[in-house]
């Protein structure tokens, strides 16, 4: 076997996905889980920090799905709709998780935490909302400009 068969084939990495409008607002819910994080666990919740540090890993893991474009590799998960799925989905659990936390602090680091929460609920509404926008099911995929006419 030659050496060139042996090499895999480089990881793309997409950094203009970091920069367009969906990661930015990928990376905003990112740093508010974070924060989040951060102050449930200086306040030693663990429900809600073990909620918090779930949805940091699935958003963490859907970015790098984007940014390494495994999305056009993995093709049997239509991603876009995994995507959707997973904002609406923990933008109703961080609403009522939040809710929850600011009826029922006894330490500060809850409150805030409970606030950051739900400013994160409404960045996952945002993105849902983008998200099931762009989404097309019967209708013919549109072209993007990137995409040559070949």
């Amino acid at each position: 076997m030659s050496e060139d068969q042996n090499k895999n084939p480089p990881v793309d990495v997409d950094t203009a996905f970091l920069k367009s409008k969906r990661g930015l607002l990928k990376a905003a819910e990112l740093v508010t889980l974070l924060v989040a994080f951060v102050c449930f666990a200086a306040a030693s919740t663990p429900k809600y920090t073990t909620a918090t540090v779930l949805e940091f890993l699935i958003t963490l893991l859907l970015v790098l799905l984007y940014m390494f474009k495994f999305n056009k590799r993995l093709t049997f998960f239509f991603w876009p709709l995994v995507d959707v799925f997973n904002s609406v989905f923990a933008a109703v659990y961080f609403t009522i998780l939040s809710l929850m936390a600011m009826a029922t602090y006894t330490v500060t680091g809850t409150l805030v935490g409970g606030i950051v929460a739900l400013i994160s609920a409404g960045l996952l509404c945002v993105d849902s909302y983008t998200l099931f926008k762009n989404i097309t099911f019967n209708n013919p995929r549109r072209e993007t400009p990137n995409q040559s006419n070949e």
